[in-house]
């Protein structure tokens, strides 16, 4: 067996521009779960440029669970005092309670310096150093890792503790009520496929008749829209052999499809979207429950001889 040697990328040739490169990936969806993952966060209505008076934040978001605000800061270097004095100055003027310095690499003093913040505010307010790697085998696609240098004691157990003992927000009750009203709609379409029981997350999965891959609906509503795929967890050349039949499925579809591989994931996916999602108007409510069962029939049918 012929192995291949791990060897660290340049992120700077990865990324190439801190705000247009770094901000821009970490801003989307599969990459800021993976860091809300690193913190034991699930981080959502994500904000990039930010304003802080005549400053701008990279990125802001939230904890879903327990409504804390996040604030991220990015920085493709080493880290120096600038920075350290705008993530205080930024946090500040949002009134973060979670500060994430995301940097190339960390110097022992600005590791001190985080790590005496946590010690000395209070438990409301938490700072994360975190470095970003990027490493390769042979010629692959860069594969990117977060790793924790500082973080402030017994953080994820009290996140889950707040979480438990927090009762449901806004956006996790009306996704339940969105989820709720459409299993109402598959019942009165007789029901095309089976049910799941409604919950708060995000997402909800439809069988397809294969262990390899499954149909996920996703809820975007801070861009207005909702998300049907065919989910591929971790198969690459299952997602490359359906590809091979790009032309022939396109042919017998009615909508545009978008298809993401993600070399530098396990998960790959093919995509369309359906617009006008809002959980504070819900008068379309019934054309779009109606519109994603559509959807999802018809992926059933231009995927079955594939999968």
């Amino acid at each position: 067996m012929e192995l291949g040697k791990l060897k660290e990328a340049n992120i700077r040739k990865v990324w190439g521009h801190e705000q247009y490169g770094f901000s821009t990936w970490l801003a989307q969806d599969e990459n800021i779960k993976e860091l809300g993952d690193v913190l034991g966060l699930s981080l959502t209505n994500i904000e990039t440029e930010k304003f802080v008076g005549s400053y701008r934040c990279d990125i802001l978001c939230k904890d879903e669970f327990t409504d804390k605000i996040v604030l991220i800061e990015n920085q493709l270097e080493p880290t120096n005092h600038d920075h350290l004095g705008k993530i205080i100055t930024y946090s500040s003027g949002l009134d973060a309670s979670v500060i994430v310095w995301i940097v190339e690499s960390a110097r022992d003093e600005h590791a001190s310096a985080v790590e005496w913040l946590n010690k000395h505010t209070d438990e409301n307010i938490s700072f994360f150093l975190i470095e970003v790697h990027a490493y390769q085998i042979g010629d692959s696609a860069p594969a990117p890792q977060f790793k924790i240098i500082e973080q402030p004691n017994d953080f994820v157990k009290n996140i889950k503790a707040l979480a438990k003992e927090t009762s449901l927000n806004e956006t996790m009750s009306k996704r339940l009520e969105f989820w709720t009203l459409f299993n109402d709609v598959i019942d009165e379409r007789q029901r095309p496929f089976n049910k799941r029981k409604p919950t708060t997350d995000h997402w909800y999965s439809v069988a397809v008749g294969s262990s390899r891959c499954n149909i996920s609906i996703d809820l975007i509503n801070r861009d207005n829209k909702i998300r049907v795929s065919l989910w591929i967890p971790d198969d690459k050349a299952l997602f490359d052999d359906i590809l091979a039949n790009k032309d022939k499925i396109e042919t017998g579809c009615s909508f545009k499809l978008n298809w993401h591989r993600l070399d530098n994931k396990k998960a790959s996916y093919i995509c369309t979207y359906i617009n006008g999602l809002d959980f504070d108007n819900q008068s379309n409510y019934a054309v779009l429950m109606n519109g994603i069962i559509d959807v999802v029939i018809a992926f059933k049918k231009l995927f079955k001889d594939f999968i």
